[in-house]
């Protein structure tokens, strides 16, 4: 017992790990033991490992075409490939941080698991874009609601970020009843050793009805708190939809993390948006803003700089 006492017991220190000007409780163990942290700017948060790269503000959205194994699959999977790569170097070029590949061309969306076919395209579409722009955040999506599908192409095209639609409760859609799974996509996430992915969960999510009605700041919380979600995400009634102003509202109240737009934005409302993280765009990137195309690289680069205007 002598000799236990003589060792050093847990420190406790504040410290701006994550260089984000924003303080972070680091606590220490005994001898032989570990931080909180990881050595790699990584902090604890309800349970949770926080991703190693913040989250950005400004995020753009590769809808990609119909992929092998989908409906109106056009059989050239090359071209697909392309045209990723492609929207990517744009979203580089016009300044934008990060993006969201999502299986956009799809439709009809299965509700929960997609088959495996979907995973390996989307496996092949996140590298590419991985390595067409090395430095761009990247998010996954896997359409309608496929988080295991989404962690594991992340884990394959060393993805930052997974976006999951129904995280937690339930939601009446297109597809049919779609539940959140949030117990699952934690223990998947840890189990694959993707602590570092962020879960970046849609609250009220577009193209849906709840069960029962309920206020979105109460949805939000639990999100956060009960879901554990890195980021949350507020959307308009469906794709390219504004968001309205008094649920942003009640959300960013409701929430400690990083609130994005992610439905509906364009560069006239983005000053109604300005007090949200970021944003995530898609629809108004391309030409006559309609969702599904290529990005068109003028109007990225237009909207990017008037992000840039309002943030200075």
């Amino acid at each position: 017992m002598a000799k236990l006492l003589n060792r050093l017991g847990p420190g406790v220190a504040w410290g701006d790990l994550e260089g984000k000007g924003q303080e972070d409780l680091v606590v220490g163990s005994g001898r032989g033991g570990r931080t909180l942290g990881d050595g790699r700017g990584r902090r604890r948060r309800g349970g949770t490992v926080n991703a190693s790269r913040p989250i950005p503000s400004l995020v753009g959205v590769i809808h990609l075409p119909p992929l092998p194994g989908s409906p109106r699959y056009e059989g050239d999977l090359e071209a697909l490939l392309e045209g990723a790569a492609r929207d990517a170097c744009a979203l580089v070029e016009a300044g934008f941080e990060g993006v969201v590949v999502e299986n956009f061309g799809d439709a009809p969306f299965f509700p929960h698991a997609v088959p495996p076919i979907t995973t390996a395209a989307m496996t092949a579409c996140a590298r590419a874009v991985r390595a067409a722009a090395p430095d761009l955040w990247l998010c996954v999506n896997v359409l309608r609601n496929d988080a295991e599908a989404a962690l594991a192409v992340a884990v394959a095209s060393r993805a930052d970020g997974v976006r999951v639609n129904v995280h937690t409760g339930a939601r009446v859609t297109d597809q049919g009843l779609v539940e959140g799974r949030a117990h699952d996509t934690l223990r998947t996430r840890r189990s694959l050793g993707a602590d570092s992915v962020a879960l970046l969960c849609d609250v009220d999510v577009k193209h849906a009805a709840p069960l029962a009605e309920r206020p979105i700041g109460e949805e939000a919380h639990d999100l956060e708190q009960r879901g554990l979600a890195d980021a949350v995400l507020v959307t308009g009634s469906g794709t390219g939809r504004g968001v309205a102003r008094d649920d942003l509202a009640a959300v960013l109240a409701a929430v400690h993390a990083p609130v994005l737009v992610a439905s509906g934005v364009t560069e006239e409302t983005l000053a109604d948006v300005a007090a949200a993280h970021g944003v995530i765009v898609g629809t108004c990137l391309r030409e006559g803003g309609r969702a599904g195309g290529p990005i068109a690289p003028h109007l990225a680069a237009r909207f990017a700089q008037r992000w840039r205007s309002l943030r200075a």
